[in-house]
């Protein structure tokens, strides 16, 4: 399985079996698969979604919006939990051509990718409980 690096962007080969044992990657030295949101960027959102193996969840947000800030500590909650799927966020303010390729209406808007494919998408601030519910469904269909 390939897992981009969030830290300096190399690819990583990793057995799926080492998921859980923090890989680490072979350039940087840095945590493959943080148990905590990364930021994705105009720059570095093409290579990051189109080389990871790994299911990635994306919450589009900004800074000036009060369910956003709501709902980010629940995210980082269920990124605890779910070592086989990325979190990252992306800042439509700071990423207009992320946000309009995302066709973005509402915030927050969750996305589920598998490499470039949109899987899900479900928009309205979520606690933690329905996200992680709402995470498994979406995975449950993948399989």
């Amino acid at each position: 399985m390939i897992i981009v690096c969030p830290s300096c962007g190399a690819k990583n080969r990793v057995p799926e079996d080492k998921l859980t044992a923090q890989p680490t990657c072979g350039q940087c030295h840095q945590n493959l698969v943080p148990l905590a949101p990364i930021e994705l960027n105009e720059q570095n959102f093409s290579n990051f979604v189109s080389n990871s193996d790994l299911p990635i969840i994306i919450d589009l947000w900004a800074d000036w919006c009060g369910p956003c800030k709501m709902m980010a500590p629940h995210f980082a909650e269920v990124a605890k939990t779910n070592p086989n799927v990325v979190f990252a966020k992306i800042d439509t303010e700071a990423n207009p051509r992320l946000s309009s390729a995302f066709n973005i209406r509402s915030i927050p808007t969750l996305v589920l990718m598998n490499k470039t494919t949109e899987v899900a998408r479900i928009s309205g601030a979520l606690r933690a409980n329905q996200l992680q519910e709402w995470l498994d469904q979406q995975l449950n269909a993948l399989k």
